[in-house]
């Protein structure tokens, strides 16, 4: 479990690949502070730690994760977003992130502005009930809050902490990122799918 607050970033220093699963080996100032079998973030996707080396890390992701997040197009060089997992007895300064990314979304826009910048992103339409105005998201692990809603597009603004300390700065139109739905949301959604469902039901009896 996470927060969608960025405690580091790291670089791609390797990958290997054997079978259909992809090890990267990360570098990073947090790498050695890390434990094996610990749980991190990778730009939104938790994977675990299973090997350490003074500032690198080593993880693997399986053909299901590569294909259906953005790891596939990983490269040697590639800036990542890397948080621990949360402290139960601390704040919750984002929202509650799982690291089980629910899809991949394409940066359409950017635009530059005074201070800040705005990222807009297209995705699956059949995601976007768990789209809200103002609601959180998840972006490659991001808590941000999305904005001017439209059929399958979301806006997020960023500030300039946010831009130098993750890898929001590297990310241009045309770029795949990792997207997480807010889990509360997700739970509603399913809860009313279910109640008009046994509705239907005692309708039909």
């Amino acid at each position: 479990m996470f927060t969608g607050i960025i405690e580091n970033t790291g670089i791609v220093n390797a990958i290997e690949y054997v079978g259909s699963n992809a090890t990267f080996w990360i570098s990073s100032t947090l790498s050695s502070e890390l434990k094996i079998d610990q749980s991190l973030s990778h730009s939104g996707v938790c994977l675990t730690v299973e090997d350490v080396k003074l500032d690198l890390h080593r993880v693997t992701a399986i053909e299901e994760t590569l294909r259906k997040t953005s790891l596939g197009s990983w490269k040697v060089g590639t800036k990542i977003n890397l948080e621990r997992c949360m402290l139960m007895n601390g704040r919750l300064d984002g929202h509650i992130v799982q690291g089980h990314v629910d899809a991949t979304a394409i940066c359409t826009k950017k635009v530059v502005l005074e201070g800040s910048w705005e990222f807009t992103f297209r995705y699956d339409q059949q995601f976007a009930h768990l789209v809200i105005e103002k609601g959180s998201i998840s972006v490659n692990g991001i808590s941000l809050t999305c904005f001017n809603i439209l059929e399958n597009t979301f806006t997020v603004a960023i500030i300039p902490y946010t831009f130098d300390h993750t890898n929001m700065s590297q990310i241009e139109e045309g770029d795949i990122i990792n997207v997480e739905f807010d889990i509360i949301g997700k739970y509603i959604q399913r809860m009313s799918y279910l109640q008009q469902k046994e509705s239907h039901k005692i309708d039909v009896i």
